[in-house]
């Protein structure tokens, strides 16, 4: 047997031309699959109003809830026992307020940021047994301290 000597060991290399073309058909593929999109704006010239407001408001009933959950409606306390009496006092309010009972009033619920949704569902509850369709929330807007 005859054994040989190396004249030493080459290091290994690693081939590049296989990894760059690779990256390079990678490159080519999402360079044409990317779809580039523009943001388009419409030029809107809105109209304006030159008209006065109305000086009639319309017929509205205000229901408010504190957070104890404690109801008036038009400003006056009323004792809650249950959704139908709330109902009633609320039509009473309505024909109090307007002796023209053919117009559909606005229901207004001002209701406390602490009070429970129950209180709120009440009212809602009631002005469906009123008969009243017409329901919106008093919104109060942020003060900035």
């Amino acid at each position: 047997m005859k054994f040989r000597r190396r004249n030493g060991r080459e290091d290994p290399e690693i081939n590049l031309i296989p990894f760059i073309d690779v990256l390079l058909v990678i490159l080519i593929f999402l360079m044409v699959s990317t779809t580039y999109s523009k943001f388009t704006e419409l030029q809107i010239t809105l109209p304006t109003a030159d008209a006065e407001k109305a000086v009639d408001r319309p017929f509205e009933i205000n229901v408010m809830v504190d957070a104890q959950g404690r109801y008036a409606v038009n400003n006056v306390p009323v004792s809650f026992r249950d959704t139908r009496g709330l109902a009633d006092e609320m039509h009473s309010a309505a024909n109090a307020k307007s002796g023209d009972t053919g117009k559909d009033p606005i229901v207004i619920i001002n209701a406390d940021g602490s009070a429970t949704h129950q209180s709120v569902i009440n009212v809602l509850e009631a002005a469906r047994l009123a008969g009243f369709e017409r329901v919106t929330f008093a919104a109060q807007s942020a003060s900035s301290k």
